[in-house]
């Protein structure tokens, strides 16, 4: 990242941020800050609130009252493919690909989107490059394992340089192998990208994760490094029991 940015400068920011639906409160008033250049992993169990919150971030649902603020500016009432111009990539737990087209082919349409017909070859190389996909880079999108298909999508959201990427349970439905590399995958790119993970695969997280959000019953419950939110007797007690961050 270019020295003149601080790399501790708050990038996406939530303040007083809720949701109901009818009665039933989902986020209750959610103060969360992602400072330029992190590797945040969101965890709770199930019902706590995180995928809401998610989708409150990517502008896939409008909050009840609060703000979401994306370098500053408030993205409450954005679209996604407004935010998606702002520089917020976002890959749900649901490929968003191209069955019928290449991978190579894949990657250009997103990377023509951001790029331009001249410049998203070389993107498209670029991305190639650095998720080691090159092997599959003729094959159709149809014809790949469900591993490869996500991390294709996750290719595709690259090529559009975001500055922050939010991913959506990105190992869901993965072999132990397909996670470890994702892992690696994600700490690669947080190299120069700042990265927001919903997860449930403790595993996965503790390969990846540099700062925890526990969320529970629409709240932040604790924020730490993994090895204090492990050791965190009120993580615990609520996250799958006590046994389920060991």
């Amino acid at each position: 990242m270019s020295e003149a940015v601080r790399e501790d400068a708050v990038i996406l920011e939530t303040r007083a941020l809720e949701k109901r639906f009818g009665g039933v409160s989902a986020i209750a008033g959610v103060d969360f800050a992602l400072r330029r250049g992190e590797l945040r992993c969101l965890i709770g169990p199930n019902g706590a609130g995180k995928s809401t919150f998610f989708k409150m971030l990517t502008a896939q649902i409008r909050p009840s009252k609060g703000q979401v603020l994306f370098d500053g500016r408030d993205i409450s009432r954005a679209h996604p493919h407004e935010i998606s111009r702002l520089g917020i990539g976002i890959k749900n737990q649901v490929p968003d690909v191209y069955d019928g087209i290449t991978v190579d082919e894949n990657l250009w349409l997103a990377a023509h989107l951001r790029h331009g017909a001249r410049a998203a070859r070389a993107k498209v190389d670029e991305t190639l490059e650095r998720l080691e996909l090159g092997d599959i880079r003729w094959q159709l999108l149809g014809a790949l394992a469900h591993g490869q298909r996500q991390w294709v999508e996750f290719g595709m959201v690259m090529a559009l340089e975001p500055e922050v990427i939010l991913l959506d349970e990105p190992t869901a439905g993965m072999s132990i192998e397909e996670t470890n590399r994702t892992a690696a995958l994600i700490r690669e790119v947080n190299r120069t990208t700042t990265i927001v993970v919903v997860e449930h695969d403790m595993q996965f997280i503790r390969q990846i994760a540099d700062i925890v959000t526990v969320f529970h019953q629409g709240r932040i419950l604790a924020e730490d490094t993994m090895a204090r939110i492990q050791a965190n007797q009120a993580v615990r007690e609520v996250y799958l029991g006590t046994s389920g961050l060991a």
